[in-house]
This record gives C-alpha cells, structure tokens and sequence, in this order.
C-alpha cells in the first residue's frame, strides 16, 4: 500500500521523525512495538527496509523515527521526502509487543531503538498503574535524548514510571547517569522483582544485554528483544 508524508521535523542531529497517512485506509491498525517494511526504487534498485513504528494507533496515520544511515541505501532517500511525496509499505509485522497479562518490565533502548517504546508506553500507563515500568535509554550526547520531554512527563504523571537517561559522552554540565545501558542494567532490575525485560537497539547492545541477563539467571521467556543491524 501507499503511505503519504504529513509531516517531518529533525529531533536530533542526523535523526528525523516522519508522520504519515495511508489514504486509502481509513484506520491503520497494528500493535504498538510492531514494523513495517518500507519498499522503494533508489537509483533503479529496488530496497527494502524495515523500521519501527514510533507512536501508537492513530486512525490512518503512524509515526517513524529515522536517523540518516551516511552510505546507507534507503535511509539517505527518506531524508529528502516532501508532505505530500508518497512511499511504499507493507505491514506492520513483528511479534516485540507487550506481553499479557502485565508485569513489572524494564526497557532498555539506544538510540533510535526508542521508537517502538515510545508506541507501547502512553496506552500501556495509561491502564496500567499496578506494575513498574523503568525505561532505561542511552545515547552519546544529551541533545540525542529523543522524546525527552514526553517520557518526563510520563513520569510526572504516573508514578509507577521510572525514565533513567544515560549518556555515555556527557558535558560538564550533565548531572544524571553515565555510561552504557549496560552498567545500569543490574540497578533497574533490583528496583524491581519478578521483572520482564525489553530490549531494543544494535545488535552488539543487545546480544551484550541478553547475555548479562542469562548470567544473571533470567529466564529466556522473560527477554524479549528485537535487534536493528
């Protein structure tokens, strides 16, 4: 099918965040964490990619949060859309959802592997104030914290959020938490018991965090993941 672009705004250097309709539906509905694959003809070659829905349902609309890849071969593309320019999409696809019943979780993104957390969390706090749920997000620098805002104030507004930002090349200035996602990972989970984890970023982050989590003994139902190459 046909996705039209609404609307593009920069969000961080070299990172954009896409707003598009599918005309010719009049709801788009997926589950918030899933993808969908993107398909168009760059220089005659046909390349497809797959990316991450950045926002929940929204009648026909859905949200993507891209970072322009340098020698990448779709990504340069997309950066040079238009409102109105239109793109192919198939979807939404995947299986990095939720899981239900609810239960204590702690998230863990880089980059822009925070898309499909910032779909999956309005609606999940919103009915759910029982479980705690810790979002830990690491970045380079501090203006590379993407949607800082909105997950601030989604802990102000439910106490059972927890948003731990950490960088790993702060200034001076920076006060909050340092480093890789990594060495933080043992404090969120103490926080919590009996916790699921989620996790969403470069493949290196990731295949380091699952196997920080088997050594501490968590069980694999317990790790869901999706990896970005």
């Amino acid at each position: 099918m046909k996705a039209r672009l609404v609307e593009t705004r920069e969000i961080a250097p070299e990172i954009r965040h896409f707003i598009f309709e599918v005309p010719e539906a009049p709801q788009f509905l997926f589950i918030p964490g899933q993808w969908v694959s993107v398909e168009e003809r760059v220089d005659g070659e046909p390349i497809t990619r797959a990316y991450s829905i950045a926002s929940p349902p929204d009648g026909n609309r859905f949200e993507l949060c891209l970072n322009r890849v340098q020698y990448g071969h779709l990504s340069p593309y997309l950066f040079t859309l238009h409102p109105g320019d239109e793109i192919e999409m198939r979807g939404p696809f995947g299986t990095f959802i939720l899981r239900e019943p609810p239960n204590d979780s702690v998230l863990v993104a880089t980059g822009t592997g925070i898309a499909p957390f910032r779909a999956m969390l309005p609606a999940r706090l919103a009915k759910d104030a029982a479980h705690q749920m810790t979002l830990l997000f690491g970045v380079r620098h501090e203006g590379s914290l993407l949607y800082r805002a909105e997950f601030e104030s989604l802990e102000h507004r439910h106490p059972n959020f927890h948003f731990w930002p950490t960088l790993t090349r702060p200034e001076p200035a920076w006060s909050g938490r340092t480093g890789r996602v990594q060495q933080h990972l043992t404090a969120a989970i103490e926080s919590q018991s009996d916790c699921d984890v989620y996790i969403c970023g470069l493949r290196a982050m990731v295949d380091e965090t699952r196997a920080m989590l088997k050594g501490l003994g968590f069980e694999r139902k317990r790790i869901i993941y999706e990896k970005y190459d």
